[in-house]
């Protein structure tokens, strides 16, 4: 029988270990964050430390959805149909998100260090964004391919946060773990994890809820879009730094240490001179935009306005880059607009949009008009053409007159529930902006002419502002088959004469994108509308009968055949 081999002489393993051995054992980090040096690993508690690490990621994801919604909003502005820039970006950064992750793999060994650098590098791409997107468009002329590199480029920052912000949490929850012994560690093991994953997920949901309502009720009306970007940038790099640089600072080697913080240090001074120059920037771009005349630029609860020009002489009128009114040509738009509706009774009118003055300017001229009723959506529009000195001048202080009654309101909520006050109106004029814009697509479906043809007195009759027949068609030609599918007969006409084709915005010409050079109208009413001037009409300074027939014969010429109407679940408008 083999005997065992007798135990080498030393220590009983059943007693303390040797000194040398206690020594060395207190040196070693043992890995995962149990323990980087003597006494506990993290400042404070683990439970504290879950509770700060959550807290980062709420505020990450706050952050990182505002960039997201940043990027829709002013890609919108400055290239027009919001539906399909929200589709890019957001389908571009879901995309880049998945990458992220996955390339978040190999930092996961070094996932403090990772983390605070990636979130000072997506502080800085998207707390600048909306600057370069902006100055690309200003002096480049063009934004689409640098609206998808800052959507790729802030997917893939924000795929890369969860791998190692999971990594954190868990580093944490084996330090609590270490402390309670082994028995306490194997119980908890499998319980944490699917409790970091679900506590994790939820801070990241409710972060991103809370940036969803500061963005549109805060930082874009308070802010602004760049200032509101680049102060989402340093929140967001602070607060990554600071529980990187604090929370995990044992993880980090002293050069790790010093380069973390001169980045975030570098990353704040960089969005701190911004947002002091973001002021004369904005001149600047909108000098290179606009020309050197900007005279008024404000944003209001709901779009840029801009005036160009001086008090007293020529201007433009310029709502979210588009150019709405210019005193050059404006007349020729606002009489073909009106004039012809006006051939019939004419006591009650209807103003849809039109919050310049101008369509309620050329109504009131007929002295048969008792009472005009304007819905304006913006009353930041409605106060600037009652005070500043060149609307007033060019819609003749309509806003004074008592027949006048302005109700600030959306187009379409006013129309379900508008009271008649017994009567209905004898005209509708529908001055409102281009159809291809998403925000208006429903004021130019089948539900909202429906709603428009309810409020008509029997003969009464509407004129839609229906976008350039010649460099948009389909558009034009939807929104009359959309006027016929609410059963209302139609009498489409054009207005030429435009001298005034620049817009900032969607309607800048660029590449193979064509100035506007025409106005689209169209005339509806129950039968078919006779086309033509009331005998009543005052002086015109450009438009005729002839000149008006000329425009219905030309808007025939080019008619689209089987346009498909628009409904508010199925709209069929586009740049």
């Amino acid at each position: 029988m083999i005997q065992p081999a007798s135990a080498p002489a030393g220590p009983d393993p059943a007693g303390p270990p040797p000194d040398s051995l206690k020594r060395s054992s207190e040196r070693v980090p043992v890995q995962g964050g149990r323990r980087s040096g003597p006494g506990r690993p993290f400042p404070v508690s683990p439970r504290t430390a879950r509770f700060l690490v959550l807290g980062v990621v709420f505020l990450c994801a706050a952050c990182g959805l505002v960039y997201e919604l940043e990027l829709v909003a002013l890609a919108s502005y400055l290239i027009g149909d919001s539906v399909t820039q929200a589709s890019v970006v957001l389908s571009t950064m879901v995309f880049a998100m998945g990458v992220g992750s996955l390339l978040a793999k190999r930092l996961r060994c070094r996932a403090a260090v990772g983390f605070g650098m990636l979130e000072a590098g997506l502080a800085a791409v998207g707390g600048c964004s909306a600057l370069v997107l902006y100055a690309s468009f200003a002096w480049f002329g063009g934004a689409r391919y640098v609206l998808v590199a800052f959507s790729l480029a802030i997917g893939v920052l924000i795929g890369a946060e969860i791998p190692l912000l999971m990594t954190l949490i868990q580093r944490i929850g084996s330090s609590r773990a270490a402390g309670e012994g082994a028995e306490g560690a194997e119980a908890a093991k499998g319980d944490d994890a699917s409790g970091d994953v679900a506590d994790l997920f939820a801070a990241d949901y409710v972060g991103a809820l809370v940036g969803g309502l500061l963005f549109p009720f805060f930082l874009l009306p308070m802010l602004g879009q760049l200032t509101g970007a680049l102060v989402t940038g340093a929140v967001n790099t602070a607060a990554g730094g600071s529980l990187v640089l604090w929370l995990f600072r044992r993880e980090l080697t002293r050069r790790n240490r010093w380069l973390l913080v001169g980045v975030n240090v570098a990353v704040l001074a960089s969005l701190a001179t911004a947002t002091v120059l973001v002021d004369d920037f904005e001149r600047a771009a909108r000098r290179a935009v606009y020309g050197d005349r900007v005279r008024v630029a404000v944003q209001t609860d709901a779009q840029e306005v801009v005036i160009t020009g001086s008090a007293s002489g020529p201007m433009d009128f310029f709502l979210d880059g588009r150019l709405r009114v210019s005193s050059r040509d404006e007349y020729r738009y606002h009489e073909a607009l009106v004039h012809p509706a006006m051939r019939g009774g004419h006591a009650r009118v209807l103003i849809l949009g039109g919050g310049d003055g101008m369509a309620a300017r050329e109504v009131l001229r007929y002295p048969g008009v008792r009472s005009v009723t304007l819905v304006e959506l913006d009353p930041g529009v409605v106060e600037l053409a009652r005070t500043d000195p060149a609307l007033v001048a060019l819609n003749g202080g309509v806003h004074q007159d008592p027949r006048l009654r302005v109700v600030t309101a959306d187009a379409f909520a006013w129309l379900r529930s508008a009271p008649l006050d017994g009567l209905p109106y004898d005209v509708v004029v529908s001055d409102l902006p281009d159809p291809g814009i998403t925000a208006s697509t429903k004021l130019y479906s089948q539900e909202f002419y429906g709603l428009a043809a309810d409020v008509l007195a029997p003969g009464g009759r509407m004129v839609v502002h229906a976008g350039p027949t010649g460099a948009r068609p389909h558009v034009y030609w939807t929104v009359e088959a959309t006027l016929r599918a609410a059963g209302l007969a139609t009498r489409p006409y054009r207005a030429t004469g435009r001298v005034s084709d620049f817009g900032a915005g969607p309607d800048r010409p660029s590449g193979d994108s064509r100035a506007p050079r025409d106005w689209g109208l169209i005339l509806a009413a129950r039968t078919r509308p006779g086309l033509g001037i009331s005998p009543d009409a005052p002086r015109l300074r450009s438009l005729t009968a002839p000149l008006l027939l000329e425009g219905a014969r030309s808007a025939e010429a080019g008619r689209l055949r089987g346009v498909a109407a628009s409904t508010l679940v199925h709209p069929r408008y586009g740049q």
